[in-house]
């Protein structure tokens, strides 16, 4: 364990907590904050769910909510003014946010704190921020290791839209490897992930389905060609369903990669392939992920 990196991240992430709930009335980016804790503007939104076991905008969101019934209880601020400060562009969308999170409306909330003489339970931001080694779940994870690795040449077909819908880009892939000669047993795919789920809206997610081939392979319409960067990756072995890798994300680099004394680097990471989901269960798919790092 290295004590001191584990440390480092926490005393940078609790920069980020103070940083968002100092200026919860604010709009507040990504980059800010990324800025803020050091941290690459890439991996920053895994690195803040692993730790604090929330993605940002969710975090935010709360304490803000948190704020606002604060406001109901202590102020006479109208509910649409706090809807407003809070981030929400309309009432409708405030109210159901709240009755999510407290299960009243904000009228309501009002109505019942005065009534009972109550505070409402703002001390939750306090706990999660204090709460640094959230558990996340890492029983996908079979293997973990650091190691260099060559750069890669290979063929794409980009997809953007969300993840759901990247088959058709494997389809057009396949087709063209297929007349070329390059399916066998020895194909390589590789998924290159541009963007994170949890922070770019679904229909702008940019993915490049990808296979590895030689020199001589050039591109063809919609096939390219580009190199992924070579270098050090830790690469964790997930076992399951693709949609619980983004638990598996955050567990690397929220909770595994604090205790490594290494970086992340703003490049894309790299998934690869090991079975055919169509002819393989749900729960025995097996993807090495790959996250690139610093020298």
């Amino acid at each position: 364990m290295r004590s001191d990196t584990k440390a480092s991240y926490q005393e940078r992430m609790l920069r980020v907590l103070l940083h968002i709930q100092n200026h919860l009335d604010e709009d507040i980016s990504l980059d800010e904050l990324a800025k803020v804790a050091c941290f690459s503007s890439f991996h920053f939104h895994r690195v803040f769910r692993g730790m604090v076991g929330e993605p940002v905008a969710e975090y935010v969101r709360r304490l803000r909510l948190d704020q606002a019934a604060t406001s109901l209880r202590h102020s006479r601020r109208s509910v649409t003014d706090l809807a407003l400060s809070s981030g929400y562009d309309s009432l409708e969308a405030f109210t159901r946010a709240f009755r999510q999170q407290f299960g009243v409306s904000p009228s309501q909330y009002r109505n019942l704190m005065r009534l009972a003489g109550l505070e409402p339970e703002t001390s939750r931001q306090l706990i999660k921020g204090a709460n640094m080694q959230a558990e996340m779940d890492k029983s996908a994870v079979q293997k973990i290791e650091i190691a260099g690795h060559d750069p890669r040449r290979v063929a794409f077909v980009r997809h953007v839209g969300p993840y759901a819908g990247c088959a058709a880009a494997w389809e057009k892939l396949c087709a063209w490897a297929g007349q070329a000669g390059l399916l066998g047993p020895q194909a390589v795919f590789l998924g290159l992930c541009h963007d994170d789920p949890e922070i770019t809206e679904a229909d702008h997610i940019r993915y490049d389905a990808c296979l590895a081939v030689g020199p001589e392979v050039g591109p063809a319409g919609e096939v390219g060609i580009q190199e992924i960067a070579g270098g050090d990756y830790v690469m964790a072995l997930h076992q399951g369903p693709y949609e619980r890798m983004i638990n598996t994300y955050a567990w690397v680099c929220g909770q595994w990669l604090p205790e490594q004394n290494r970086e992340m680097r703003n490049l894309p990471s790299v998934e690869v392939y090991l079975n055919d989901p169509g002819q393989t269960p749900a729960e025995d798919l097996l993807v090495e992920i790959y996250i690139p790092l610093e020298s």
